[in-house]
């Protein structure tokens, strides 16, 4: 699977969740592969809802929620995150608002990720946040929520 999401604003997430820690490349491109599988199988969800409905147009109330976001606020840019969400859907539209729900959405899941890899990496006492890192915790999620 190709990554879709710029690494850039993936490090940026991660480096306003680790404070003084650095951050290696590999650690933003695992975190962006992440980001995009959950944001994939979030409009595959929303695309049951906007079936259900009988609409072809993904809209924020189908990822439970409503389109607050100005596109100024969030790190993630919407283009990637509209590429993202038709990556396992066909025949749909994402309208602006249901964009700005999931780039919000998955930016609100990365930095959660990324403040736990940052824990981590102190934890293991280095002054580097590493692809290995974020690995750990999606082995440790189960406690962290």
């Amino acid at each position: 699977m190709s990554v879709e999401l710029p690494f850039a604003p993936v490090d940026t997430i991660i480096r306003r969740n680790a404070g003084s820690l650095r951050v290696s490349a590999e650690a933003a491109e695992e975190l962006a592969c992440r980001i995009q599988e959950r944001g994939a199988e979030r409009a595959v969800d929303a695309a049951d809802v906007a079936t259900a409905d009988g609409r072809k147009t993904l809209m924020a109330s189908d990822f439970g929620t409503e389109a607050t976001e100005d596109k100024d606020d969030l790190e993630l840019p919407i283009a990637p995150v509209d590429r993202i969400a038709r990556l396992d859907i066909d025949d749909y539209r994402v309208s602006m608002d249901a964009r700005l729900a999931l780039a919000a959405e998955l930016e609100t899941y990365a930095d959660r990720v990324a403040a736990a890899a940052a824990d981590l990496a102190r934890h293991a006492d280095r002054r580097t946040v590493k692809a290995e890192d974020v690995e750990a915790y999606f082995r440790l999620s189960q406690y962290y929520e």
